[in-house]
């Protein structure tokens, strides 16, 4: 089979391999349909994140199921289902208790498309054939009623997304209706959607950007968008913010426009290490930072209640790309694109 592989910085090409196949009642093979890159393809396309070449890539999509192992009934071979970028058994003491992204019957950072940073490498979704190990745990059925080229991140980026707002709803709801207010300074495609998920459980939403494309479409998703670098300090401080640029100025400014007691999301991955922040300023306004991976699989659900009610995250994606055009397009991509096959 080919599956889409980085040759060298700045370079992708199709590779031959062979086939997965299914050596464990417990799996599956998929066929991707749709892959879209993620926001950290995006940072190692740009030289964000630098990776060692020869690796598979692709971790967000949608496929087709083609075999099931005997022990799989969840699915059936022709269904249509989103595959987590995480690999996850379903049974053990992590994924029981909603963690799906530390599985403890996998090596940490099990998951698919970024071999170099992965405890376990599952291959890359732009590839003929997926292997999915634990078919029963993983793969989720794409609901009908949903635009499948809006909902192709739902594998990484969507639920990244969600874990900034989702989980304060409750908090959020309980305030008065003045200060149910939100502030996301976005890069990239995990800002949007953070936005969409925000606007669509009915809070305010500032968004804050310097890129034209990303302020029309968080607009469109109901934010107030803001042509800034970072937040202002005049503003009143926020119950929720959001951070994904991976710029530790950046995240100090979003830290210090989060009111007391509020919580302060960063989504970023910093290869720098040493990021400095406010931590005594923090402390003394009880300022909550939450990091760390979403865990993917257990979050899908929620999102798809939601986005079962009609809500579109079509705005947020850049682009669509014919499947034989990866090679040349996944090294200029840019914002949130979406590789498409028949």
């Amino acid at each position: 089979m080919k599956q889409l592989t980085l040759e060298e910085a700045g370079r992708y090409a199709w590779r031959e391999v062979p086939d997965p196949q299914i050596t464990s009642p417990e799996q599956a093979l998929v066929r991707p349909l749709m892959v879209a890159c993620c926001d950290l393809d995006v940072a190692v396309v740009q030289g964000g994140l630098p990776m060692p070449p020869g690796h598979a890539v692709g971790h967000e999509g949608l496929a087709e199921v083609v075999a099931v192992g005997d022990n799989v009934t969840g699915v059936r071979v022709g269904d249509r289902v989103i595959v987590p970028f995480q690999i996850n058994c379903g049974t053990c003491r992590e994924c029981r208790r909603g963690v799906t992204g530390s599985c403890g019957s996998l090596p940490l950072m099990a998951m698919y498309g970024m071999a170099p940073i992965a405890g376990l490498d599952g291959g890359g979704f732009m590839s003929d054939l997926v292997l999915v190990p634990y078919a029963e745990a993983m793969l989720l059925a794409i609901p009908d009623a949903v635009d499948p080229v809006a909902i192709a991140s739902l594998s990484d980026n969507i639920p990244d997304a969600w874990r900034t707002v989702g989980p304060f709803k409750a908090e959020l709801d309980s305030l008065d209706r003045a200060d149910q207010r939100v502030l996301v300074v976005g890069r990239l495609s995990i800002g949007l959607y953070a936005t969409a998920f925000a606007s669509a459980l009915g809070f305010h939403v500032d968004y804050v950007d310097t890129d034209p494309n990303r302020l029309a479409a968080a607009e469109k998703l109901g934010a107030v968008v803001h042509d800034r670098q970072k937040p202002d300090k005049s503003w009143d401080p926020y119950p929720v913010t959001v951070h994904t640029s991976r710029d530790p100025a950046v995240l100090a400014a979003t830290l210090r426009a989060t009111w007391p007691d509020g919580v302060c999301t960063d989504t970023g991955i910093y290869p720098q290490y040493n990021v400095e922040m406010p931590l005594l300023p923090m402390y003394t306004r009880g300022v909550r930072f939450v990091t760390g991976r979403v865990s993917a699989r257990a979050v899908i659900p929620q999102i798809l209640e939601l986005l079962g009610n009609g809500y579109d995250l079509s705005p947020v994606v850049d682009r669509v790309v014919a499947w034989e055009d990866a090679p040349s397009a996944w090294p200029t991509m840019v914002g949130k694109t979406v590789f498409t096959r028949a």
